[in-house]
């Protein structure tokens, strides 16, 4: 659970915590970044600066690693819902197929769904987790399915209607299937989660199915249920793997075979172990052996392109055991990567000077690299919409005894920058004039050093205590330990220390982030919920939790307040000194609550703060925010690459290109990338 979705609503963009970036090199000055808007999305390019430059070689390892990341594809939709492979599939045909006027409402609300399913990987908001609303009629779709010729989407004889009955409750009804994953405290997470990492087992069993697996003693566990669906099939509950000849065999295999080219041109012999290593896992899918790939993977720290590619991340699990499918291609920034290196350089002097207790903090921090980096493709669970920041590997005992790998993604966040330019949010929800000049000022160096922070430190901060189970808090592991890496963060943003390494300019700068962040997490972040709903999210309740309670403690002696002005609401922090405080003393205690694996305690904090609505404020927002006629989320259309061959097969050149757009793009991976049955 390291990925940082850290993305803040400011500036209507996924901005907080970016990492510092200047821009892209070679960059055309008629380049276009935002590429369409629709529903509440903003699709935007980014640029690959310094492919290049880079060697043949490197170009054609990048080229072999996009393609073993963009069959991934289908897994994740498959692992988002049961029926996403097919209900996508069905609606691509119906599009491609339509003979209608294509300027007709119905038409144009079922292209608006196609597309929302497309940037969510399924049926279900990719953020908000509930079921997107179809604008247009069941009869529409009844009958463009009826006019489609050769009809056979998931089984031999299957007719027009027979599809329609088994599709159309999960895409009209709100009441089947609602949410993708459900984290409301009391209901069974497993029963009320559409997600497809479990078939017909409770919640109960599944924790107890894996209970009995766990040895408190292993100083070296594997991460169990990681890689598998739990099923339960004539009353026995077992594992079904996702590996070659097993579950998702058809994409893994073509996963496996790229993986394989790119092995042949691997920059040096650590970089070919790492993937012949991810090989082997994808063969066997035995854990350990994945283990063993990510020790691989941390100690690779002298190859310039580098890669994630696997079952990854948890969040889409309710109960964060099981790992969605994601990749990420990219190479190293050698300029910007100066300042990573500063700050994983101390990283020792960042442990021992926490405001943690003592006996939670690590004696020796261990094998902390960290980079910025420029993206090459997005795929899996990083399409379209993706992180700013990555620290992996996620298992504990690896990053106590290895180290991890930190990374900021420069050329994603720079995109989002200058997409968001002059869009006038700042001038509509920052207080007043002092504010709006710190952000202005500062607010892009602090927000990307403080990704830096929480990448680089605040996730590899801190241990556990001997046999504590690192699953042990359970639905709310994923928000705590955002918020550790969070408060790890902002707790440093305020150091001195900081000035001294010239990270930041002077004593002033760190007000900008602690403005946007306390904004951000009592207010601006509500435009990604619907009225009514609470949050769901692991990341927004993690900055929730964060600004509500720094809010609460500190409104009594003044030091934050929500005022009123013109008839709206701001966030105002009239003691900077006394929010630092406040911010070290919810660190301490969440690192506490992490460390000894504090159930209730986790469990208290998280419902306490983290999860209600003020509906008042919350309307308030949205009519504000509506005004600006901005897209609160916002996802990329990736670049394409071409190999050309000489006349014996040999890779001569790797081009890059940018101008496909999103539908050409997503209709093009639907036909090139697609392996996996519609129903699994």
């Amino acid at each position: 659970m390291r990925k940082s979705l850290l993305a803040m609503v400011i500036g209507s963009t996924l901005l907080s915590a970016c990492s510092e970036t200047k821009s892209p090199q070679n960059t055309a000055t008629d380049f276009s970044y935002t590429v369409e808007q629709f529903a509440d999305l903003q699709i935007l390019r980014y640029q690959v600066p310094g492919f290049e430059d880079l060697s043949l070689k490197q170009k054609e390892l990048i080229y072999y690693l996009s393609e073993a990341a963009l069959w991934g594809r289908d897994i994740l939709f498959d692992q988002n819902g049961k029926y996403n492979l097919l209900i996508r599939k069905t609606l691509e045909a119906v599009y491609q197929n339509y003979q209608g006027d294509k300027k007709a409402p119905e038409f144009l609300k079922m292209e608006e769904y196609l597309k929302r399913v497309w940037f969510s990987s399924g049926i279900h908001h990719h953020y908000g987790m509930d079921k997107i609303t179809p604008g247009f009629s069941p009869e529409f779709l009844k009958t463009e399915i009826g006019n489609l010729e050769n009809l056979l989407f998931y089984k031999e004889g299957q007719t027009a209607e027979e599809l329609c009955e088994l599709i159309f409750p999960v895409i009209f009804d709100p009441k089947v299937m609602p949410k993708r994953v459900n984290q409301a405290d009391g209901e069974d997470l497993i029963l009320t989660s559409a997600c497809n990492y479990y078939q017909g087992v409770t919640q109960k069993e599944a924790e107890a199915f894996y209970a009995k697996m766990k040895d408190a003693s292993d100083e070296t566990p594997i991460s169990y249920g990681l890689n598998s669906r739990l099923v339960k099939e004539h009353n026995t509950v077992e594992e079904k793997v996702w590996k070659v000849d097993g579950l998702y065999t058809e994409a893994i295999e073509n996963v496996v075979y790229w993986l394989k080219k790119a092995e042949a041109v691997a920059e040096n012999e650590t970089q070919k172990a790492v993937i012949s290593k991810l090989v082997e896992f994808y063969n066997t899918g035995d854990l350990k052996t994945f283990d063993e790939y990510a020790i691989l993977w941390v100690k690779d720290l002298d190859s310039r392109i580098d890669f994630v590619n696997g079952f990854t991340e948890t969040y889409g699990d309710p109960l964060g055991m099981k790992a969605s499918w994601e990749s990420l291609v990219n190479f190293k920034d050698m300029e910007a990567t100066r300042r990573t290196e500063l700050i994983s350089n101390n990283a020792q002097w960042f442990e021992d000077h926490s405001p943690v207790d003592k006996q939670f903090k690590k004696e020796e921090v261990k094998g902390v690299s960290a980079k910025v980096i420029t993206a090459a493709i997005l795929a899996g669970d990083l399409y379209p919409a993706t992180a700013i920041g990555i620290n992996l590997p996620n298992s504990n005992w690896i990053r106590g005894q290895h180290g991890s790998k930190s990374v900021t993604i420069g050329n994603i966040t720079d995109a989002y920058n200058k997409a968001a330019h002059g869009n006038g949010f700042n001038e509509e929800f920052v207080y007043s004039d002092v504010e709006r000049a710190l952000i202005e000022k500062y607010g892009d160096l602090t927000g990307n050093l403080h990704t830096d922070l929480h990448e680089c430190l605040g996730h590899g901060s801190g241990k556990l205590m001997p046999g504590v189970d690192p699953d042990s808090l359970k639905a709310y592991g994923a928000t705590i330990e955002e918020a550790r890496a969070d408060l790890f963060g902002l707790y440093y943003m305020a150091d001195p220390k900081l000035v001294e390494l010239t990270l930041l300019p002077d004593a002033e700068a760190y007000k900008a982030e602690y403005c946007t962040y306390l904004m951000n997490g009592l207010m601006t972040q509500l435009v990604r919920i619907e009225p009514g709903n609470n949050i769901e999210e692991s990341h927004m309740r993690n900055r929730q939790l964060i600004a509500r309670w720094v809010y609460e403690k500190g409104k009594a002696d003044n030091a934050v307040e929500m005022v009123r002005k013109d008839e709206k609401t701001y966030v105002v922090i009239n003691d900077y000194e006394k929010v630092r405080t406040l911010i070290g003393q919810l660190l301490a205690e969440i690192q506490r609550i992490k460390s000894t694996g504090d159930f209730n305690a986790a469990r208290e904090l998280v419902e306490g703060y983290a999860v209600k609505v003020d509906p008042q404020l919350h309307k308030e927002v949205l009519s504000r925010y509506k005004k600006l006629n901005l897209s609160p989320y916002k996802g990329f259309v990736n670049p394409v690459y071409k190999a050309s061959y000489d006349d014996e097969g040999n890779v001569i050149d790797v081009t890059v290109s940018y101008e496909e757009g999103y539908k050409e793009q997503m209709l093009r991976y639907s036909k090139e990338y697609s392996a996996l049955p519609s129903l699994n």
